[in-house]
């Protein structure tokens, strides 16, 4: 399949907002209850620009296939330079390779940034998404037991990192 990756533009958002909807309402990728509004969506697309922070989209003819961005891990200074990710694919194109066309110009961009870390929050029942990253380089680096209530059990997430500069070896 090829696509177009490119950045995401405010037309996209509805696309966005449905398979970000679909994933709260029928996966445990997003901790959370309630479906978001297409304002919300625009809110955060506007809070990412702020940033310089990428929305990247996969496209095939105009039809968005999947996103990815990144924004910050936590607020304090001395987490500068790391990053946490989302990657989501609509859900009719699972396994089809475009999540994993979207993260290496979300690498590179973050590299341009200066970033010297990507974090992946995934939740541990999702081993297909735990398998994805570990193909990209992520390495499991933590996993937080029972921090998630979703569709009437708890849930683990795993932590994974995947370092973006690693150091030349000298010898």
């Amino acid at each position: 399949m090829t696509l177009t990756i490119r950045s995401a533009e405010t037309a996209d958002l509805p696309a966005i907002l449905e398979i970000v909807n679909d994933e709260i309402l029928n996966s445990t990728a997003i901790f959370s209850h309630h479906v978001v509004s297409l304002e919300n969506r625009r809110e955060w697309f506007e809070a990412r620009r702020e940033r310089n922070f990428p929305v990247l989209v996969a496209v095939l003819g105009k039809e968005v296939l999947g996103f990815a961005s990144f924004g910050e891990f936590r607020p304090h200074d001395g987490y500068l330079h790391t990053v946490e990710h989302s990657v989501y694919v609509h859900r009719h194109h699972h396994g089809k390779g475009v999540g994993k066309q979207l993260m290496p110009p979300l690498f590179d961009a973050a590299r341009a940034l200066g970033k010297h870390v990507m974090i992946g929050g995934i939740s541990a029942d999702n081993a297909g998404s735990i398998h994805f990253h570990r193909k990209l380089g992520f390495s499991e680096t933590g996993r937080l037991r029972q921090v998630g209530w979703k569709f009437d059990r708890w849930l683990d997430l795993v932590f994974m990192q995947k370092m973006l500069d690693q150091p030349t070896a000298i010898g």
